[in-house]
């Protein structure tokens, strides 16, 4: 069984998928954290993000994996590096590179096969996994978003500001709600969750309920 949670940033997408997919005894996929080792790599590198060439030959040579629960990027951890905010900001550019898209989508369905998994991101239910048995768009007013990365960052040790935070959230969902490929929206039969004033262990507790209801069926 194949279940997807889209959705915009900080409204607890990973957190939420995570301990879906203990609950559940299922395998997780973290597909945004591909999209951010892209990124990781073309910050180190100092690339251009608009130049569509050079982002795509990075993704080609880029070997991408997970190794208990931890993002390995051709053969070395960079889990921490991931939350950055120049990555966040890096990814969603990336993100809309047609190429890349193609690449980590292939290997999305790749590491899904045959699996019971929960996989998150931005368009799993829509483009990569349409015919998933169960699908969930999480939502939440972006003020909250921002305040949830605000003190995600400041738990890492991260000098961040709010505003700056909430400014660059707000231009991310404006370039993936309109980018012309894949952009961010719920499937047609996902189940929207606006976990404004919801906990996440609420959140885990709703969709659960609902995917049991789906099992016994």
């Amino acid at each position: 069984m194949i279940v997807t949670i889209d959705g915009p940033a900080g409204t607890g997408k990973s957190t939420v998928a995570k301990q879906l997919a203990q609950v559940l005894g299922f395998e997780y996929l973290d597909t945004g954290a591909m999209y951010r080792m892209i990124a990781v790599l073309a910050v180190e590198e100092d690339l251009d993000l608009e130049d569509l060439s050079a982002i795509s030959e990075l993704a080609e040579r880029a070997e991408i994996d997970f190794k208990e629960g931890a993002a390995i990027l051709n053969g070395v951890d960079v889990s921490t590096k991931l939350r950055d905010p120049e990555v966040a900001v890096a990814a969603s550019v990336v993100a809309q590179n047609t190429k890349v898209r193609e690449k980590l989508v292939q290997r999305q369905r790749e590491l899904a096969a045959e699996r019971n998994i929960v996989c998150e991101g931005r368009d799993q239910g829509t483009v990569v996994f349409p015919q998933a048995e169960a699908k969930f768009y999480l939502t939440a007013a972006s003020e909250v978003r921002a305040k949830r990365r605000l003190n995600e960052l400041l738990e890492q040790g991260k000098e961040v500001l709010y505003e700056q935070l909430l400014e660059e959230q707000n231009e991310r969902d404006q370039r993936d709600e309109n980018r012309p490929v894949a952009p961010l929206k719920p499937a047609k039969d996902a189940v929207m969750i606006d976990s404004t004033e919801l906990t996440i262990e609420e959140v885990v507790r709703d969709l659960e309920e609902i995917i049991q209801q789906r099992l016994v069926k």
